[in-house]
């Protein structure tokens, strides 16, 4: 496939980044007025309209991308997708000023969700979550991660991530399972943690080994569900088992959850709505991925993650949806982007990088997703004609890809 009069190629990073830090965000290289040729469903190069070789300009699949920019496509390293139920019956408590412990103790929130999905089959779950993927690719997604944690037993949290196998298997894009028993606790074990994490440990984990039905491990280290210590002793006994910790930190209170995730060698900390001066100089000292999920704040009313102090501080920074029923009901990368720029003042650059290669560098797929270089996989999007890359994130809510390329090919869901 050719690609010819593009008005600019976005993130050309060079094949060696593969993670950007600090001021490295602020640098999103472009190529104006381009050409671009895609080969057995790879970037196999790119240049400039008056120096395209002749031998490629009259290829039969030709397409004229005039006034449009071609971007990689987001990689969205933070969702619970696999659910069973929406929960807008929670809508309107969130409006009266209910907050998300209020609505936890009143029988919603995350056990809501765990019921809903115990009595689900996994046939169900499969149909409602493709459902959800496809949205996504369409909007410009072109890898994911998706977590567990809405079973919370052991046949339910199994029965999310065969779930999250079966998608590997049915979508054309990278799909990273993480397993989030530590979610929450189930009512059964309100007065008994240490029951439950057993449970976890000696139950749950050597099955999803045995099944290799996993590639990381994720804990919700927050007042009223995980303690630090508990946090510890899930992550280690994950790490037995070869998962990677990505950890739930920092989202309604500075609570230690970074210091014990930069501990275990998390590859990410996801959330950080709330932080410190030494949350921060934790994470210098680390090469742990920042994620940060503007559209939780939005829709929670919480406070947004201080996007420009960790850049500052010269740490990776990524963007990600955090796509779940309950406190962020959309899985548009694009308006993450827009929020990342209007709400956490990030600069268009910095917020399409950090939704870009850094998404894929807190999944450990941007050796070959994340950026348009050569021999990278051609998962990409044509946007509309656009005046600039700011147009994106200044247009919030208002759609501006015309056209999903995923593997080298056109996607249309």
């Amino acid at each position: 496939m050719l690609i010819t009069n593009i008005k600019g190629l976005v993130g050309l990073h060079s094949k060696d980044k593969l993670v950007l830090r600090g001021g490295e965000l602020d640098y999103l290289p472009i190529l104006e007025n381009a050409w671009l040729l895609i080969e057995n469903g790879l970037i196999k190069d790119f240049g400039e309209m008056d120096s395209i070789p002749s031998h490629i300009s009259n290829l039969a699949s030709h397409i004229s991308a005039e006034g449009r920019y071609i971007f990689p496509s987001w990689c969205d390293s933070h969702t619970h997708i696999v659910f069973a139920a929406s929960r807008e019956e929670e809508f309107a408590m969130k409006i009266q000023g209910k907050s998300y412990e209020e609505i936890a103790a009143a029988g919603g929130g995350i056990l809501n969700s765990a019921d809903k999905l115990q009595k689900a089959s996994e046939d169900e779950l499969f149909e409602g979550a493709s459902i959800r993927l496809k949205q996504m690719i369409l909007q410009g997604t072109g890898a994911v991660e998706i977590k567990s944690g809405y079973g919370l037993t052991t046949e339910s949290e199994i029965k999310m991530l065969r779930v999250i196998r079966r998608l590997k298997d049915h979508f054309p894009i990278p799909i990273k399972a993480t397993f989030l028993a530590a979610h929450a606790y189930p009512a059964e074990f309100k007065n008994n943690h240490q029951g439950y994490i057993d449970l976890i440990v000696n139950e749950m984990l050597p099955q999803i080994a045995e099944e290799k039905l996993a590639d990381y491990i994720d804990v919700f280290c927050e007042k009223g569900f995980f303690s630090v210590e508990e946090t510890d002793q899930v992550l280690k006994a994950g790490g037995k088992h070869g998962l990677k910790p990505k950890v739930h930190a920092n989202q309604l209170s500075v609570s230690g959850a970074v210091e014990v995730s930069v501990q275990n060698k998390a590859i990410s900390v996801d959330h950080l709505e709330e932080s410190d001066e030494e949350t921060i100089q934790t994470l210098r000292n680390a090469d742990t991925i920042v994620t940060l999920l503007p559209s939780c704040s939005f829709y929670l009313g919480i406070p947004f993650a201080d996007a420009k102090s960790f850049i500052k501080a010269d740490l990776p920074v990524a963007l990600a949806t955090d796509y779940n029923p309950g406190s962020t009901p959309s899985g548009n990368m694009n308006f993450v982007v827009s929020l990342g720029c209007i709400k956490m003042k990030m600069f268009p650059e910095q917020a399409i990088n950090a939704a870009t290669l850094n998404g894929a560098a807190a999944m450990e797929i941007s050796e070959n997703y994340g950026s348009i270089t050569v021999g990278k996989k051609a998962n990409l999007f044509i946007t509309k004609p656009m005046p600039s890359i700011a147009y994106l994130p200044y247009s919030f809510g208002e759609m501006q890809i015309e056209t999903v390329i995923l593997n080298g090919e056109i996607y249309n869901g």
